[in-house]
């Protein structure tokens, strides 16, 4: 069968057209700070979606190693936007980095210190000579805050990134977050009324926690380029709210894809504790921004 002449040029007349409109789309590499989970349900969302492409930029995930110093693949170039802690990117900027916080994706905070009941911490006064675990991997400035403004002396043991030291009975407490580790406690068995929660955010500590940050001078050239990327997320993230089972599906193939273990249980829960925190609630401020008071509140833990 002879095709037409006019369906050849037709056809080669698209693809010169789709070729042209992915070479003027901006070229993007974002690296969220941690591996393959529902933290990030958003963006593969938005990717998977045609959000960024939507918005002009072609965008590729590239995930970190699990000891990736986030902010160091941002400054070397290894990235043109990464997510980050607040807290962590305001003490790069302090040291004199040059990074741009553009996005607040993440409004509350979901750390917090667990302990079970029986050791008879009631409150975190009572943490006071006490085996208090913590995190090697940065996690630990709001603890730090708190303890120091409470005069709680502790003794730390420092962890790498497993709850197995809590649940051996090497600790006495241990820090973690609300939509990873303390689940985790629980799926191992320990029923969350055996437990004692201290949430930073009931301490007087809510500091936001993920948010984008790009280069300055990336910023500078193009600020267009890195408002579209969130604005782009943002509808990623609305979507996942609306269809929560194809965002799970969609995370445990890239958990697969990175050779990770996966629970959908678990990651269900993540993704819906993530969305709470992206929520602003009562605060004065729009998804996607970060108040002034956030701003007033995370200076003061890290003078």
């Amino acid at each position: 069968m002879r095709i037409p002449k006019s369906f050849l040029i037709a056809l080669l007349l698209l693809t010169f057209i789709q070729n042209i409109s992915a070479q003027e789309r901006s070229k993007i590499v974002f690296t969220p700070q941690w591996q393959p989970q529902a933290q990030f349900a958003g963006y593969y969302i938005a990717l998977e979606q045609g959000y960024y492409s939507q918005a002009g930029l072609d965008v590729t995930i590239k995930h970190p190693s699990a000891t990736s110093d986030i902010i160091k693949i941002l400054t070397m170039g290894e990235a043109d936007i990464v997510s980050a802690f607040l807290i962590h990117g305001m003490k790069a900027q302090r040291r004199g980095l040059p990074i741009k916080h553009f996005a607040q994706m993440l409004q509350h905070s979901s750390l917090m210190i667990v302990s079970r009941k029986e050791s008879g911490i009631e409150s975190v006064e009572d943490l006071g000579g006490r085996k208090l675990g913590i995190w090697s991997s940065g996690f630990d400035d709001l603890i730090f805050a708190m303890l120091e403004e409470r005069k709680i002396d502790v003794r730390i043991v420092r962890i790498l990134n497993t709850v197995n030291l809590f649940l051996e009975g090497g600790v006495d407490a241990m820090t973690v977050m609300h939509y990873n580790e303390y689940n985790t406690i629980v799926n191992c068995g320990v029923n969350p009324e055996e437990l004692n929660t201290f949430f930073m955010r009931d301490l007087g500590l809510n500091v936001p926690e993920d948010a984008l940050y790009c280069l300055e001078s990336k910023y500078k050239e193009n600020p267009e380029v890195m408002e579209a990327f969130a604005e782009a997320t943002l509808k990623g993230w609305e979507y996942a709210a609306n269809h929560k089972d194809y965002a799970i599906d969609l995370v445990v193939r890239h958990m697969k894809n990175a050779n990770l273990p996966n629970n959908r249980v678990h990651q269900r829960w993540m993704l819906e504790r993530v969305l709470e925190a992206i929520d602003p609630g009562e605060k004065p401020v729009g998804r996607g921004k970060l108040s002034k008071q956030d701003l007033q509140l995370v200076t003061s833990v890290i003078n």
